[in-house]
C-alpha cells in the first residue's frame, strides 16, 4: 500500500473529490482525518473508512477560521502522532460576473478557497517540518490556469491557489515538504450540480455541455483521487511546485 504508515488530513472531505480521496487514502493504508463544514457528513465518511478496516476520524470546521484550523491540526496530531499528507480541498464557487458579484460573495469565496488553503498550510507546515517532511496537495482548477465564464471570484481564487502552491514549494522544499496543486476540470460532484442551479440550467443539459472535451466525458471523483494519491505518495518524491491538470484535455 502506497500510504502505509502515513497520516493524512483532507478538507472538504465529506463529498465529491474530498470523499473519494479520503476513501482512496485509507485504501492505500493511511490514517485519515476527514474535515468538513458539515460534521455529520464528515463523520459518515470516517465511519465508512472504519467499517472497511481503516482508521478515520472526523471534524466539523470552517477552514477560513484560524481557530478551527488550529483545533483540527492539533487534534489530528494528537490522534495520529503527526501529519504526513495534507489535501487542502475545501472550496466553493459562485457563478457570477464582476458586475453581479457582491463584495460579500467575493470575500466568502476567497475566504474558503484561498484563506483556507493558506491557514491549513500555515499550521501543517511546522508539523511536517518537525518530522522531516511531508506532502501538501492544494485543489486548484483548470479555470485557475486559464479562466472561465461567469465565475470571476472562483477563477481568481483558484489562480491564487496555483501560485501560492508554487511559492510554498520554494519556501519549504528545504524542509523536505513537497507542495503541488491538482487542477481538475469538470467532475461530476455536488458542487458542479450546484453550478447548474446557480446558472438556472437543467442539470442534465449542464452536465452534457460540461462533457464537451477531447475525452468526451466528465471526470469522476475517483479519477481525481487517484492523481492525489500519487502526489501524496513517495512515487512522486521528486515532484513539487507543479500544477497537475486532470481535465480530460479541456485546456490542452
Amino acid at each position: 500500500m502506497r500510504l502505509a504508515g502515513k497520516s493524512a488530513i483532507v478538507t472538504g472531505g465529506a463529498g465529491g473529490i474530498g470523499r473519494a480521496t479520503s476513501l482512496a487514502f485509507a485504501a492505500e493504508g493511511a490514517r485519515v482525518a476527514v474535515v468538513d463544514l458539515q460534521h455529520e457528513a464528515a463523520e459518515a465518511v470516517a465511519a465508512e473508512i472504519r467499517s472497511a478496516g481503516g482508521e478515520g476520524i472526523a471534524f466539523g470546521a470552517d477552514v477560513s477560521a484560524e481557530a478551527d484550523v488550529e483545533r483540527v491540526v492539533a487534534a489530528t496530531v494528537e490522534a495520529f502522532g503527526g501529519i504526513d499528507v495534507s489535501f487542502n480541498n475545501a472550496g466553493i464557487i459562485r457563478r457570477t460576473t464582476a458586475v453581479e458579484t457582491t463584495v460579500e460573495e467575493w470575500d466568502r469565496v476567497f475566504g474558503v478557497n484561498v484563506r483556507g488553503v493558506f491557514l491549513m498550510c500555515k499550521h501543517v507546515v511546522p508539523v511536517m517540518a518537525a518530522a522531516g517532511g511531508g506532502s501538501i496537495i492544494n485543489t486548484g482548477s483548470g479555470w485557475g490556469l486559464k479562466g472561465g465564464g461567469q465565475a470571476i471570484s472562483y477563477c481568481a481564487s483558484k489562480g491564487a491557489v496555483v501560485n501560492m502552491t508554487r511559492a510554498l514549494a520554494i519556501d519549504h522544499g528545504p524542509q523536505g515538504i513537497r507542495v503541488n496543486s491538482i487542477n481538475p476540470g469538470d467532475v461530476d460532484t455536488g458542487m458542479l450540480r450546484d453550478e447548474a442551479r446557480q446558472l438556472g440550467q437543467e442539470t442534465g443539459s449542464f452536465l452534457a455541455e460540461a462533457a464537451d472535451r477531447p475525452l468526451r466525458r466528465m471526470g469522476a471523483p475517483r479519477e481525481i483521487a487517484a492523481a492525489v494519491v500519487w502526489l501524496a505518495s513517495d512515487e512522486s518524491s521528486y515532484v513539487t511546485g507543479t500544477a497537475l491538470v486532470a481535465d480530460g484535455g479541456g485546456i490542452a
